[in-house]
């Protein structure tokens, strides 16, 4: 015959069940990861909660208080206690990595920068970079983006350097996703003299365009710009009959000569593939109190950019591009095909730390812009120098890393000169003036000057392109000389910048015209100041 439980039995076999219940509770919250969902949920949760009673905030901008502020942008200035790295991001396919190591772009605990670092990241898209800058001051991001060459505009204005803005990661080169986009006639670098050209100001396409324009012999002067607010009105006043040419992002260099008859690409970041580097800053404040944070969250950084050598990782971390960027997955696999994200070693190279690299660092394009937007009127004075806005200790702290995966990139690797190359089209000439003793071609430390300051600039910044080298004389002497001795001059000026930059040899195209290609008015060689002319080296680009 059955007993009856006591009340006191009844009461142990109750406590018994709510026990288990919690230890179960526990470990599904602690050990699965439905239940690290839920904490982050919970977590997301509370952080929402708090924010609706602070929803009376400032706008940055205006000093005007909003009842609701923009869900893409953190609601709170940071706390110095708080374990979450706040990143501002655009919509760029170079973040990837950083998206893929944290599993995405909100803070979480199956991030691996919480998981192996024991902090979070919070990822948020905020196009607009004044907006973004703002927030910074405001300490609602930790770190925020730019280009190096539009660094010199958060550090020149003494009001904003008051901040300390460091720039402590190079993410990416820009490879096809800036683009100069021209009209019918329009053919070269050098046609654009005299065009009018739409150009987001102040932006990375100022020194796209200036970059371009300097590889033709020309600047920013010889043409009319016509300023917009970014490249996305540019890309639509170029479908209009109010300008000639515009520089643009992808895919709008594609839609916007679709949709204009007879235009087309001149040229992109895919030939002029070392001018638009991105880079992450943040103030040295923020450096120096998140010390391990920012290191921990280089080398995750740098983790994913060698794990994404990986094919299947690339489709994991386009997801998660998709996702914070409200696209489709095959348009962040397209954006992310416009890049070439950087590696620790090549962050060595770009931040100056290997002193046997020759090629482009981000102190060459700092340097230069911060003295070009001065020139253009964009900056009221040059501010310090690429050293003194820089901080390199994540860098300088990353653990010895080896594989590929970590290595620098290499040079292109170009097919020798063919016959058919000797004439191809170039898409930019730049003639530069080289003297040479009489009946020699070797080359005077001036003519070595010569070409540091006028060319090898160029060369760097269009490095996936051939060079044609073309040595010209007038039209004094034997012409088989004349021709023989144009060529080995030209020859001598591509061994020199073989030899100090590094260039691959199968990258110069060597031609040697003598007397035969004298310059436009000069062709009888009449004058001295006309023989002076046409003994000249141009430098051509033309596609490798």
């Amino acid at each position: 015959m059955a007993r009856r439980l006591t009340s006191f039995s009844k009461l142990l076999i109750t406590l018994l069940i709510l026990a288990l219940l919690f230890l179960g509770g526990k470990y599904l919250l602690n050990n699965t990861s439905f239940g690290q969902n839920l904490k982050d949920q919970a977590e997301s949760a509370a952080q929402e909660q708090k924010a609706s009673s602070e929803n009376n905030t400032k706008d940055v901008n205006s000093g005007n208080s909003t009842s609701q502020q923009n869900s893409n942008t953190p609601s709170k200035p940071r706390d110095k206690n708080d374990n979450t790295l706040r990143v501002q991001l655009v919509t760029w396919g170079g973040y990837a990595p950083g998206l893929y190591f944290n599993e995405g772009g909100a803070a979480n605990s199956n991030s691996r920068f919480y998981k192996d670092y024991g902090f979070k990241v919070d990822f948020k898209v905020e196009n607009d970079l004044i907006n973004a800058m703002n927030a910074w001051i405001a300490d609602e991001y930790d770190v925020i983006v730019q280009t190096a060459d539009a660094f010199p505009l958060y550090t020149a204005p003494a009001d904003l350097n008051a901040y300390g803005p460091k720039a402590f990661i190079q993410v990416d080169w820009s490879r096809g996703g800036d683009a100069i986009i021209v009209k019918r006639g329009i053919n070269t670098v050098n046609d654009l003299k005299g065009k009018t050209i739409a150009v987001a100001v102040p932006s990375p396409a100022q020194t796209l365009l200036i970059s371009s324009l300097e590889a033709a012999g020309l600047s920013y002067s010889d043409v009319k710009v016509v300023k917009t607010s970014d490249n996305l009105k540019a890309a639509e006043l170029f479908r209009s009959n109010d300008v000639d040419a515009a520089v643009v992002w992808s895919p709008d260099d594609v839609i916007a000569t679709r949709d204009v008859k007879g235009s087309k690409i001149l040229l992109t970041t895919r030939e002029q593939s070392h001018i638009i580097a991105d880079i992450m800053l943040a103030k040295e404040s923020v450096l120096q109190e998140k010390k391990e944070m920012f290191k921990g969250f280089y080398e995750g950084w740098m983790k994913g950019v060698a794990e994404l050598k990986n094919p299947a990782n690339k489709q994991k971390a386009a997801k998660y591009l998709a996702e914070i960027n409200d696209l489709a997955v095959e348009d962040a696999l397209g954006m992310m095909e416009n890049v070439y994200w950087t590696s620790h070693e090549d962050n060595v190279n770009f931040f100056g730390l290997n002193k046997s690299y020759s090629g482009q660092k981000g102190s060459d394009l700092f340097n230069k812009m911060n003295r070009k937007f001065v020139e253009t009127g964009d900056s009221e004075n040059v501010g310090p120098t690429w050293r003194s806005v820089i901080n390199t200790t994540a860098i300088q702290s990353m653990p010895q890393m080896n594989g590929a995966g970590y290595a620098a990139e290499k040079s292109k690797v170009f097919k020798p000169a063919t016959s058919a190359e000797k004439t191809a089209p170039a898409f930019a000439t730049k003639p530069v003036s080289i003297n040479f003793n009489t009946g020699e071609f070797q080359l005077s430390e001036n003519a070595k000057t010569i070409i540091d300051l006028q060319f090898a600039d160029v060369a760097k910044t269009f490095g996936n392109v051939k060079v044609r080298v073309e040595g010209n004389t007038d039209n004094v002497g034997n012409r088989a000389m004349n021709m023989s001795l144009s060529e080995k001059r030209a020859q001598s000026v591509a061994r020199y910048l073989q030899q100090e930059y590094s260039m691959n040899p199968n990258r110069f195209v060597i031609v040697g015209n003598g007397p035969d290609k004298p310059t436009k008015g000069c062709e009888t060689n009449a004058t001295d100041a006309c023989k002076a002319k046409n003994r000249r080296t141009e430098f051509q680009l033309i596609a490798g």
